[in-house]
């Protein structure tokens, strides 16, 4: 079964506007802040009114607690975000993809901020799904919310409790799981990622764990010169996906 969800609050135009495109049905109520003049506030508030969510006034100092450490931008909204998917989930929507599957694993990246910007790559880059073990990874924090820009609102993500299990079901399921790791041999844009396929990547400090790697199908890297140190994991991410992407448009 999936996990439940509780609400939370979404703060700024990119999060707010986000979850109301994607899914206003979870939007419970959205706060402006009476000091707001900002014309894009006012759309996001007509916006909600046309919806059919609540919209309420509030001076921009009762923002402020809601959204602790975040730039609210004079808009905020109370959210019930979509659960979790487990298991049985995930494969569900690999398996309603079909050749069209691509999905983002990540091994451990416990950075929030990475979190978030690989959801946001993610769901740039039409990904199925995110999968994350469910001990050990980032939370969906509000600074991981802040990073995903609004991705985190609507991207299916999974937390699986055994992640090579996993693996090994999405394998099952259709997908070539292809792991990306610096000591590779081959690059990654040599790599076949036209079909169904799962883009596995390691945490910050230590990349792939063994198991993990063993369950990928193939190894690839991203080439660079000698002189470079290995890429911060989100901005891997964004070049593997991408190359997903590229590859997809031209076949």
């Amino acid at each position: 079964m999936n996990k439940v969800a509780q609400h939370t609050w979404l703060a700024g135009f990119h999060a707010v506007a986000s979850a109301l495109d994607h899914d206003p049905g979870n939007v419970a109520e959205v706060l402006v802040a009476r000091e707001a003049r900002n014309r894009r506030v006012r759309e996001l508030a007509d916006k909600a009114r046309a919806l059919g969510v609540a919209v309420h006034h509030r001076p921009a100092s009762a923002l402020d607690p809601l959204t602790p450490g975040r730039r609210h931008q004079g808009i905020a909204a109370r959210y019930l975000p979509p659960p979790a998917l487990d298991d049985e989930g995930l494969l569900a929507k690999v398996r309603a993809a079909g050749a069209g599957g691509l999905v983002l694993v990540l091994d451990e990246v416990q950075d929030p901020g990475n979190f978030g910007a690989c959801l946001r790559s993610a769901a740039a880059a039409g990904a199925t799904a995110v999968v994350t073990p469910k001990h050990r990874s980032a939370p969906l924090t509000p600074l991981a919310r802040k990073a995903a820009s609004g991705a985190a609102e609507w991207l299916p993500r999974a937390e699986v409790t055994n992640l090579r299990r996993c693996l090994d079901e999405l394998k099952q399921a259709g997908l070539w799981l292809v792991g990306a790791t610096a000591d590779a041999a081959e690059p990654i844009w040599d790599v076949d990622l036209s079909g169904p396929v799962g883009i596995v990547l390691g945490g910050e400090e230590k990349g792939l764990r063994r198991l993990t790697r063993e369950s990928c199908d193939l190894l690839a890297c991203i080439p660079m010169v000698a002189e470079s140190e290995s890429l911060n994991v989100s901005v891997a991410c964004g070049i593997c996906l991408f190359e997903a992407r590229r590859q997809r448009a031209t076949t």
